[in-house]
């Protein structure tokens, strides 16, 4: 079972190689380490021992180009000289002389390896590498920084076959719900006391003592997808803390659990509508059929080329969703569907494979459950079967294909979760801090565009700036805009604000 991940679009295309398819208050302190205050790019870098990038399971190392280091940091922020948990960091330097700092990047999820990312982004970035230093992490509870694991590849393979997304019995009920216990309580014994400890604002506050340690005054910021969540958050701990800050695919941070579902069926609806648009189908009609095929594959799952394994109705879905990331996947999404009417899963199996992070020999990898972990320690909201059936059918009315999962979804995600949810919705009001950049794209699907202004009227007035790319796709920056690109360029590098509602087509 798997909420789909607020997650960089970069991943998305990573993922479509791998499937082998064609808190509360203002906190503008210091607390801590008082290291580094300058922006000169020397001292403060010293509280950081950079060194050679090590190979991290099969991926090789990034290169000589990129520096690794370990930062310390509280396990609990409200016990700063207790125990320390290490956050692993990733940066290549300004390859030009007329340095500004640094820029660190955030990829989304939550859960998203940010040192396995950045290499593999630093071509979409170059123009900022010219004046910035590119830096990212694993945030606490991710992949080097304390990951947490809580199933091993044997027990997700069994869930992905044997429980229903979309329950329709008593019985498929409560597999469905036992699972997602069992799920938690295989996060709590991998991560013991941090799971208490991975909430956005305890990463918010990770992300100064980076800033700290890297010698900036102020932090220069891109958070894409969740990573805009963790920048908001920032910007109302530490408003006079913000330098440049741009959030791209932005979530909306006025919507709970039940809100960020209802967005994403909307989002995925209308992507898939464009989708279909796009291939001179209607899209009412292409979105039944598309359902009539899930139907089917519920009752009788397909099978698929990959030996001993079966396309389930839920890994389907999984498999139509990631295409939908990047319009120019779209053709496979095409060539998928084609195959699954003909009685064939094998490639929307392997689009769901690359989404799970699933490779060749059956290794899954983490993102999901750092998502799980940090997710549900922050949404307070846990709907009940009950109420979640009572909100089955305006989910289903949102979308034929997505309502029903992800209606689903609002249940099973953290039941019967081991620590309760820390808020609502997150508090990201700013008053005071610098122009936040904030861009929005009208075609995003797991991060619909009205997500962008909601989150600048929070931010506050003066603060939260709003570009508007008419555009398809996970993100805006660097999926083909010359004037998306431009206009980022010229606030990061040269502190050029634009007109807020400035829209690019």
């Amino acid at each position: 079972m798997t909420r789909f991940t607020r997650w960089a679009a970069l991943t998305v295309a990573a993922a479509l190689l791998t499937a082998g398819c064609s808190g509360s208050g203002s906190s503008d302190d210091d607390s801590g380490d008082k290291s580094g205050n300058g922006n000169d790019g020397k001292g403060g870098a010293a509280a950081l021992d950079w060194g050679e990038c090590k190979a991290s399971g099969d991926a090789p190392a990034p290169g000589d180009d990129w520096q690794c280091a370990t930062l310390k940091v509280p396990l609990d922020w409200s016990k700063p000289e207790g125990s320390t948990i290490g956050l692993a960091l990733i940066r290549a330097r300004a390859t030009g002389d007329d340095r500004l700092g640094s820029l660190l990047f955030n990829f989304g999820g939550p859960g998203g390896s940010g040192v396995a990312m950045m290499p593999s982004y630093a071509s979409t970035v170059s123009k900022l590498r010219e004046r910035y230093d590119v830096v990212s992490w694993d945030p606490r509870g991710v992949a080097a920084s304390e990951g947490v694991r809580c199933r091993d590849d044997k027990g997700i393979q069994a869930a992905e076959s044997s429980v229903d997304g979309t329950p329709d019995t008593a019985a498929e009920e409560q597999a469905f719900l036992r699972d997602a216990a069992d799920f938690g309580k295989g996060c709590q014994e991998s991560a013991g006391e941090l799971m208490a400890h991975v909430s956005t604002t305890d990463t918010a506050r990770d992300m100064d003592r980076i800033r700290q340690a890297l010698g900036d005054n102020r932090l220069n910021y891109f958070g894409i997808s969740y990573g805009t969540e963790l920048g908001g958050v920032y910007a109302h701990l530490f408003p006079k803390k913000v330098g440049r800050m741009t959030l791209d695919a932005v979530v909306d941070p006025t919507a709970d659990t039940v809100g960020h579902a209802k967005n994403q069926t909307r989002g995925f609806q209308t992507a898939l509508n464009n989708y279909l648009k796009s291939t001179g189908r209607d899209p009412e009609q292409g979105s039944r059929e598309i359902a009539e095929l899930l139907d089917r594959i519920d009752a009788e799952p397909l099978p698929t080329s990959s030996s001993g394994r079966e396309l389930t109705q839920s890994l389907a879905l999984t498999g139509i969703v990631l295409p939908l990331y990047s319009k120019t996947s779209w053709p496979v999404l095409t060539s998928a569907l084609e195959a699954a009417e003909e009685g064939d899963g094998s490639e929307l199996l392997a689009l769901a494979d690359g989404y799970n992070e699933r490779d060749a020999s059956g290794r899954y990898g983490t993102t999901t459950h750092s998502q799980r972990v940090i997710s549900c320690l922050d949404d307070k909201q846990r709907p009940t079967v009950e109420e979640t059936k009572k909100l089955l059918p305006e989910f289903e009315e949102l979308s034929p294909v997505f309502g029903s999962f992800l209606g689903w979804d609002t249940a099973g995600w953290c039941h019967d979760w081991p620590v309760p949810g820390q808020f609502d919705t997150p508090e990201v009001s700013a008053p005071g801090a610098a122009p936040v950049l904030v861009v929005g794209n009208t075609g995003d699907p797991a991060t619909p565009y009205e997500g962008a202004r909601k989150m600048a009227d929070e931010l506050g007035e003066d603060v939260g700036v709003v570009l508007t790319w008419k555009g398809e796709g996970h993100g805006a920056y660097g999926s083909g805009s010359d004037c998306v690109d431009s206009t980022v360029n010229a606030y990061l590098l040269d502190g050029t604000v634009p007109k807020d509602g400035k829209v690019c087509s």
